[in-house]
């Protein structure tokens, strides 16, 4: 009995992906010590490929699903491995490895680091973090297994996270280097910047044989630096604006900021000296500029004080019509 069934493994074999496991991207056919047996089958289940391998070097790709006679079917590659085997056994075994054809989906994403550049409205270093979700498919299983399994048995979706952690910083710097927008404009354009993006990772990994696709940014952040000078920009601003409520120049508040500073110095008289002395001369600085206010005020309310006694007259038959209109000429030219 023992020895009918190492002839019955010798004479039939079923090569087949038998219920991969659900984070599986790549696996090894290791059965029968890696050797195709006479009239060997191979069957391709839904949404699987085959890798066919020899002497370390990809052969063929079968991306059909189905049942394949080896023994009959029409593969250059098959034809090549028979002249090697005798009886269908030789020390030269095929690899042979089944691989995820079927799209990954919602997979998870995060910058391990931050992505640096310089924002283009204020010129200052922004170091931006970002997180999202992406979908993800095999593309080209030659290069695929040339340029990320190699020597591996296996290759699981954890596997392809970690590439993807590594190479996914420098073409989201690329992308906001180029696209110009400010860090506030950031969150507000997600959309645009996760498809600008996503057309790099695309380029990028199709070299690595995967196609990236549903490329999504969830949430940003901003580094500790990024934040204080961001802070720093909104209360400035917050400030301007307060300034010009109160039709002030932004310099003069600045000033008196200045001389609040030089007020709280525990210097003692010096300080107090300091800044008494400059408070006078904020005090007379905002004063000529109420005085220079006002005085713009008055300004348009006298000439139509004078245009409205002017019209007076001329309706009174006072003055003549070319008086009112000389007059009249002579008051808007002062405004």
């Amino acid at each position: 009995m023992a020895l009918f069934d190492g002839i019955k493994r010798q004479l039939r074999s079923v090569i087949e992906w038998d219920n991969p496991s659900a984070d599986i991207l790549l696996s090894k056919w290791t059965e029968n010590g890696d050797e195709i047996k006479n009239a060997s089958k191979l069957i391709v289940g839904p949404g699987q490929g085959c890798i066919f391998v020899y002497e370390g070097k990809v052969q063929a790709v079968i991306e059909e699903e189905g049942l394949i006679d080896l023994e009959t079917a029409n593969i250059p590659f098959w034809t090549t491995i028979k002249k090697f085997m005798q009886f269908f056994e030789s020390e030269h075994k095929v690899g042979i490895y089944f691989y995820k054809q079927s799209k990954v989906l919602d997979q998870k994403w995060g910058t391990t680091s931050s992505i640096k550049y310089d924002d283009p409205k204020y010129k200052f270093p922004v170091g931006l973090k970002a997180y999202g979700n992406y979908s993800y498919r095999i593309y080209d299983p030659r290069d695929f297994f040339v340029n990320i399994v190699g020597s591996h048995t296996d290759f699981y979706i954890d596997d392809f996270r970690s590439v993807m952690s590594t190479r996914i910083i420098h073409p989201i710097s690329d992308y906001l280097a180029e696209s110009k927008f400010s860090y506030a404009e950031i969150d507000a354009n997600r959309e645009e910047i996760a498809q600008g993006i996503s057309i790099k990772l695309s380029m990028a990994f199709r070299k690595l044989g995967f196609d990236i696709t549903d490329f999504r940014i969830e949430g940003t952040d901003f580094d500790e630096e990024t934040l204080k000078r961001i802070n720093r920009i909104a209360d400035l601003t917050a400030e301007a604006q307060a300034a010009q409520a109160v039709g002030l120049d932004y310099a003069k508040v600045q000033q008196l900021e200045a001389l609040r500073e030089a007020a709280r110095n525990e210097g003692g008289g010096a300080g107090i000296g300091m800044g008494m002395g400059a408070g006078i001369g904020l005090g007379q600085n905002m004063a000529q500029t109420m005085t220079e206010q006002n005085t713009n005020q008055a300004q348009p309310n006298d000439a139509i004080a004078k245009l409205t006694q002017l019209k007076n007259m001329f309706e009174s038959k006072l003055i003549t019509e070319q008086e009112y209109s000389a007059k009249k000429k002579a008051i808007l030219d002062q405004m």
